[in-house]
């Protein structure tokens, strides 16, 4: 079962975007599009979760980092 986990290798400002797509198997361009919308109608309410997250969140390691390509 896949854990939760910011991505190393589809990432743009933290990963937790491509971890978040790759845990749920859709596209990232998806999530973050998800994540930018939201984050318009929320008030930013999004764009802090999204940075407390990215804290708890651990990092993928690079070693599944390279056996997922």
């Amino acid at each position: 079962m896949n854990k939760l986990q910011r991505s190393t290798s589809n990432r743009r400002l933290t990963g937790l975007c491509g971890g978040l797509a790759e845990f749920l198997g859709i596209s990232p361009t998806l999530v973050r599009l998800m994540m930018i919308i939201a984050g318009l109608c929320s008030f930013g309410t999004t764009v802090f979760v999204y940075f407390i997250a990215s804290l708890f969140i651990p990092k993928q390691s690079y070693v599944q980092s390279y056996h997922s390509i």
